[in-house]
């Protein structure tokens, strides 16, 4: 399953070269930071089973709802908590797929890691080196985003051989190309961006995550 959607991007005005460099450093030292939030719950979260994932997976989607408010708002102390708590608590959703995989195969863990990062690394650069703006695709992301998850829907009643693998292929070209959009946007983001964009990032890379996790997992599982 997808983690809960994706907070707005505004439209960004130019910035200087100086300024463009010290939002990229500030944005992605939180979204590090929340990547440790996310490990952290998926220790907390390791042993729960079923469908417990869903109560953390719920209150992460009313935080990034409440994390888009309380930016516009200007309250940018309360939008960093719920950033920070949307990590803990997807890391909490998490936990137990982690441990499965940890448990039973540790190299899927492992190279989904490794992939994962040369990933987002790879189409990072490349959205933030285009000089377009970008930013008008959030809006078919958003319709392919549900697309995808119908799909996901439609595999838990059907079984459609090799489905899983390519809900997982979709899935990767789907969140690299939200990242793509991302970093491009992140180009020209004002101070006011930053909380946002880094939470859009650090979704974008868990779902990676997992469907990478999924794919050297054995991609049925």
């Amino acid at each position: 399953m997808s983690t809960p959607g994706f907070p707005a991007a505004p439209a960004a005005a130019p910035v200087s070269r100086e300024r463009s460099i010290a939002i990229f450093s500030q944005t992605m030292g939180l979204v590090a930071i929340t990547c440790l939030f996310a490990a952290a719950g998926a220790w907390i979260g390791r042993d729960l089973g079923g469908l417990w994932f869903l109560l953390p997976w719920i209150l992460a989607l009313g935080c990034i709802i409440g994390l888009n408010v309380a930016n516009a708002k200007g309250m940018t102390q309360l939008a960093l908590v719920l950033l920070f708590a949307t990590g803990l608590l997807l890391g909490i959703s998490i936990g137990y797929t982690v441990k499965y995989y940890a448990v039973n195969d540790a190299s899927a863990v492992y190279q989904a890691v490794g992939a994962t990062a040369l990933f987002v690394a790879a189409l990072g650069a490349g959205g933030y080196a285009i000089r377009k703006d970008l930013s008008f695709l959030f809006r078919f992301l958003f319709f392919a985003l549900l697309a995808l998850i119908v799909f996901g829907i439609v595999l838990i009643f059907v079984n459609l051989p090799g489905g899983m693998l390519i809900y997982s292929i979709l899935g990767l070209v789907l969140f690299g190309a939200y990242v793509v959009v991302y970093f491009n946007v992140l180009r020209r983001a004002g101070q006011e961006m930053v909380i946002p964009l880094a939470a859009g990032i650090f979704i974008s890379i868990l779902n990676i995550f997992l469907f990478f996790l999924q794919i050297f997992g054995g991609g049925g599982r």
